[in-house]
């Protein structure tokens, strides 16, 4: 399969691209700087991101937001748009986002974003997480998409091979803790881009 990987070079992108290769997949790492042998493309223009994912089979959108205190929401919109409209022009209908787990339910009706303690230093990214996903559910019914959310917490770790996968819930372990690696987040996301058992619709990894 090919693969193009926006936002190949970040934590979790880079996981991806690792797993996809692999497995055999042939992965175009593409960014804005084009660093690190990947291919240029800004995002948020359409007509670039056509021309970087034309002719792959699946675009995995790994775009982290920015984390430099400004409002995170409109530029992953910006994201999100540009890359919708590149994948229509190139007539690729496969993708997968990374996406956050703000939005997941830790109760009927009641967000994780929502909880009393949810840390007030990530409601930035994370509200430009939960804007993402809504903007992917009413505007993306013409791509084959899956939004993979991971656990309350994702960061570097083994690749073991061993979790859950879910729904719009959050996971939680017996002690109500939420965590997933990087490296089996990853695995699970290409488990989701060979088989595509989740067509429209979100998934989510954790422990």
């Amino acid at each position: 399969m090919r693969i193009a990987l926006i936002g190949a070079t970040g934590m979790i992108g880079s996981r991806i691209a690792a797993e996809a290769r692999s497995r055999g997949h042939e992965v175009t790492g593409i960014t804005s700087s084009g660093s690190d042998g990947t291919v240029t493309a800004d995002a948020r223009d359409a007509a670039s991101v056509a021309a970087a994912v034309r002719g792959h089979d699946a675009v995995v959108d790994a775009i982290a937001p920015p984390r430099d205190g400004s409002d995170a929401t409109p530029p992953m919109l910006e994201y999100a748009r540009g890359i919708l409209e590149g994948m229509r022009s190139a007539g690729v209908r496969r993708l997968l986002i990374v996406g956050g787990a703000s939005s997941l339910e830790v109760a009927p009706g009641v967000r994780l974003f929502d909880s009393p303690r949810f840390p007030e230093v990530a409601r930035n990214e994370a509200a430009a997480g939960i804007a993402q996903f809504a903007l992917i559910r009413e505007e993306a019914g013409d791509l084959d998409w899956t939004y993979v959310s991971p656990a309350a917490i994702i960061a570097p770790g083994e690749r073991t091979g061993t979790f859950r996968v879910g729904g719009d819930q959050l996971l939680t372990d017996a002690e109500g803790n939420s965590s997933i690696s990087a490296e089996d987040y990853a695995i699970a996301l290409v488990d989701e881009l060979e088989k595509g058992q989740a067509i429209r619709r979100r998934i989510s990894v954790a422990y």
